[in-house]
């Protein structure tokens, strides 16, 4: 009998909430998809973090990005000093946060990583998140395995599932409508979807700000209970 072999296939966001590592917490693979288009005002390059008790966005900034323009052929900004403001912002905002000590070395390497090109950038700092969460999970990016951008929508991921060799297809809650169970059974691929599960945890502020990065978990919650975390999403 052969072994299930678990799949997702996400597009590439800068340090993501924490239901993008449940997704990758739950596969074997986890496919970075870099060679679509880019979105504008999206998480691809941007997050949250909680800052006086409020949720700050910060901005990785890009040359001549668009929509018309896949993410592994965007650059970053030339003026490497956003780096340094990041850093600063993320130490100001998290400096009195219990595993401050701990995650911030982390965080600081992320952002001052030294790539130039936004794919790369940013599956830099996913492999690293990934490793400090002690995942086993391989990472994958489209841009450099496939060669199948002619397919579009499901027939692609059906055909990076089947190339993999994958018995289980599993996507965020949010492409339920995307997607038809029958198609994917043909190929002997289950089609199954994540529901995260973002519980609360003590931060600073008064009212709790649900869904920010991945640094405001880290920050927040010990190891153990960040592990358990992981665990949270429901697979339907």
């Amino acid at each position: 009998m052969q072994a299930d072999r678990r799949l997702a296939i996400m597009q590439p966001y800068f340090f993501p909430y924490l239901g993008y590592f449940q997704l990758m917490a739950e596969v074997d693979t986890f496919v970075i998809y870099d060679d679509v288009n880019f979105i504008n005002r999206g998480w691809i390059n941007r997050n949250q973090i909680n800052l006086n008790g409020s949720a700050h966005l910060f901005t990785v900034p890009l040359k001549q990005a668009s929509q018309n323009r896949l993410i592994c052929d965007i650059e970053l900004a030339d003026d490497a000093t956003w780096r340094g403001k990041i850093v600063k912002t993320i130490h100001q905002a998290y400096a009195r946060s219990p595993q401050f000590e701990r995650v911030f070395p982390l965080v600081e390497q992320i952002v001052q990583h030294s790539a130039s090109n936004l794919g790369d950038y940013l599956r830099h700092s996913l492999m690293a998140v990934r490793d400090h969460l002690g995942l086993a999970t391989q990472l994958v990016d489209t841009s450099r395995r496939y060669e199948n951008k002619e397919l579009k929508a499901q027939t692609r991921i059906i055909d990076i599932c089947r190339r993999e060799r994958a018995t289980t297809y599993i996507n965020a809650i949010g492409g339920l409508e995307l997607y038809n169970r029958n198609d994917f059974e043909q190929h002997g691929i289950q089609l199954r979807f994540l529901r995260p599960a973002l519980p609360r945890y003590v931060q600073a502020g008064k009212e709790f700000l649900a869904g920010l990065s991945i640094i405001d978990v880290l920050m927040c919650n010990d190891a153990a209970t960040v592990t358990d975390m992981l665990k949270g999403g429901t697979l339907s």
